[in-house]
């Protein structure tokens, strides 16, 4: 995050980071066009797992979002995912990612899987599944997930997991988001 300097002040300020978020499955074309972009940030440029980010699945899959608005306005897209059903019942969710700046508001990510697995769940899903990053097992059991086995995606440690669908949606959906701590001013 890029700290600026001002002439008339002494300090600095961090740049503005939106706490007024919606997750919601991605309607627009600007919102596509965000979504596909903050994969690509994510999976191609930050970590390098993926050479292209985009693949077969993303024919059929939804893609849902956390779009940051300012002053009450759409502004950008800070969080994503995508779901699809591999057959009938069968629902994988994959590529969750959040913007590296809003990564500590701590709802952004829990708020796209409860979307994700409430949401296949509304179109007919009677079991949901993702290959994990093993660092983010943990993670996801405090979601309500549990381990199926260990896989290797890519050269890189994975975990196959599924979702307790009896306990999703587990928080309100499609609400505006607070941060876990709301800063006040000095």
């Amino acid at each position: 995050m890029a700290e600026h300097a001002f002439a008339l002040i002494d300090g600095t300020f961090a740049d503005f980071l939106a706490d007024d978020l919606l997750v919601k499955p991605a309607a627009d074309a600007w919102e596509r066009q965000d979504y596909y972009a903050l994969r690509r940030a994510v999976f191609s440029d930050e970590q390098q797992l993926l050479a292209q980010d985009k693949d077969e699945k993303d024919f059929q899959a939804i893609p849902i979002v956390a779009v940051a608005h300012h002053c009450g306005m759409p502004e950008h897209v800070v969080g994503a995912v995508r779901i699809y059903e591999t057959e009938p019942g069968v629902w994988y969710g994959g590529r969750l990612c959040v913007e590296r700046a809003y990564r500590r508001h701590g709802m952004i990510g829990k708020a796209l899987v409860n979307e994700a697995v409430s949401r296949a769940i509304d179109l007919g899903c009677r079991t949901f599944l993702a290959t994990v990053q093993q660092a983010n097992e943990s993670y996801f059991h405090s979601l309500h997930w549990q381990t199926l086995q260990p896989i290797d995606l890519l050269g890189h440690p994975h975990c196959l997991m599924q979702a307790q669908l009896d306990r999703y949606p587990f928080m309100p959906r499609q609400v505006a988001l607070l941060p876990r701590k709301v800063r006040g001013h000095d």
